[in-house]
């Protein structure tokens, strides 16, 4: 029962960020369908940000008036939200309106409002719901999390997305009629997809669906219940009353602070945490590097991806995609075996990550020209440097799950509050240097130039 419990809470993970994660692998096949254009994903980062209304409410709501929230009330309407807003999506995604004179996909704007609203609100949500679990089981959540990106990657793999092939095309002729020279260039020509974009929102739609399902399976399978924490939540939800000591144990799960006492300053030798009481300085060393990663692995990188890949060749840029979504969950699968909580190994691995990181933002700054761009081993280099910063620093994440999740219930409201807050600082970090000052050029998967 405990690997059934471990399969439902990885299926609950999925549905934490696969919708947006999805409408990001399908633009290539959506914006040369509505009047935005390329524009989308300007629209899109706009969007999103605007949907962190929703962490924020629970947020505050946690904060100024606990326990007013239902948390699994609020889970079921937000998963039925994403599936619902997935399932329309598919049959409404071209529909335009007039606005001011111009045709605008509303339709699909308004409904990816809803989507990002899903995938912000379950940072504060899913997270400190897996309270009412055994630790072990959060580990398999980070790994759902993981797959809700590394899923409809490999479906829009297999659908054909943004799939090229280089052709020569006549670029000028030259000469007399008698003596004429041509000149050929190579010209990107995308394939059509093997199957629709409608097929695709229906399957993004049935993965929320199952996500749903799975969430419901948590709460009223009495086998499942037996894998609860033997504290109040598993008193609760099977009808036990033990004569208010669930309700103590509640209470000192929620009121434990993690800041310890500046009279006591005694530490151990090593950097070992997960004793459940910390120093102030150490509780701001740990959200600040929280939020770092997050900025990092969900904003600032994805934004620059084509820029630093696309040059190296199409297949670079979708192997890039696909084996960093991969690296994600693998990285949560290591750290189910090795969850090591030391402050010195965090520490490195942020360093380390955040080195690769600046690698491939070099290689973004230097497109279409950047290092190594006519040879085989530049494509090797930055789909490995892509594999390895992601592989590092979501390991980083997990392990940060883990120690704020011997913290309580209150701590992982806040734990998902600041991956939010990291993940806006870095868009609005970024929005600027790409739309604004231009600092990113694109490269042409088939005809680089670079001066010699």
């Amino acid at each position: 029962m405990a690997l059934f419990t471990h399969i439902l809470t990885c299926l609950f993970g999925t549905g934490s960020w696969v919708s947006i994660s999805g409408m990001w692998v399908e633009l290539p096949l959506i914006v040369p369908e509505i009047p935005e254009g390329w524009y989308l994903p300007s629209y899109l980062s706009v969007i999103i940000q605007m949907a962190n209304i929703g962490p924020l409410f629970v947020t505050l709501m946690h904060r100024f008036r606990p326990g007013w929230l239902n948390e699994v009330a609020t889970i079921l309407l937000i998963i039925s939200l994403g599936t619902m807003a997935s399932f329309l999506l598919a049959f409404f995604w071209k529909e335009t309106l007039v606005v001011g004179g111009v045709h605008h996909s509303v339709t699909l704007l308004v409904l990816t409002f809803f989507l990002a609203l899903v995938d912000c609100t379950s940072s504060v949500t899913f997270l400190p719901y897996m309270m009412r679990l055994k630790p072990q089981y959060l580990t398999s959540y980070f790994i759902g999390e993981g797959l809700s990106g590394f899923i409809p990657a490999v479906v829009a793999l297999i659908q054909g997305v943004g799939m090229v092939q280089c052709h020569n095309q006549t670029l000028t002729t030259n000469g007399t009629l008698g003596n004429a020279t041509v000149d050929y260039e190579l010209k990107a020509y995308y394939q059509p997809a093997n199957f629709s974009t409608q097929t695709f929102f229906l399957f993004l739609s049935t993965m929320m669906a199952i996500s749903l399902l799975s969430f419901l399976f948590l709460n009223i399978h009495l086998a499942v219940g037996r894998q609860h924490n033997s504290g109040w939540y598993h008193d609760r939800d099977l009808g036990v009353d033990k004569g208010g000591l669930a309700l103590r144990h509640q209470e000192q799960s929620e009121e434990r602070s993690m800041i310890r006492p500046l009279h006591n300053l005694k530490r151990n030798a090593c950097s070992s945490f997960g004793t459940g009481t910390y120093m102030w300085i150490e509780v701001l060393f740990i959200f600040s590097m929280l939020a770092w990663v997050n900025a990092v692995t969900n904003t600032v990188l994805p934004s620059v991806q084509s820029y630093a890949c696309l040059p190296y060749g199409n297949n670079a840029y979708h192997l890039s995609v696909t084996m960093a979504a991969l690296a994600n969950p693998l990285a949560c699968l290591i750290a189910m075996f090795f969850p090591i909580r030391s402050l010195l190994l965090m520490s490195t691995l942020t360093v380390i990550g955040t080195g690769i990181g600046a690698y491939i933002m070099g290689m973004a700054v230097l497109s279409p020209c950047p290092l190594l761009v006519h040879e085989r081993s530049g494509a090797v280099v930055i789909v490995a440097a892509w594999v390895f910063c992601v592989l590092t620093l979501t390991y980083v994440k997990v392990i940060i799950g883990l120690i704020l999740r011997d913290e309580g219930h209150s701590t992982l409201v806040w734990c998902g509050a600041v991956v939010q807050l990291g993940s806006l600082l870095g868009a609005f970090s970024m929005f600027p240097l790409i739309n604004v000052y231009k600092l990113f050029m694109s490269g042409d998967p088939c005809n680089t130039k670079c001066p010699k």
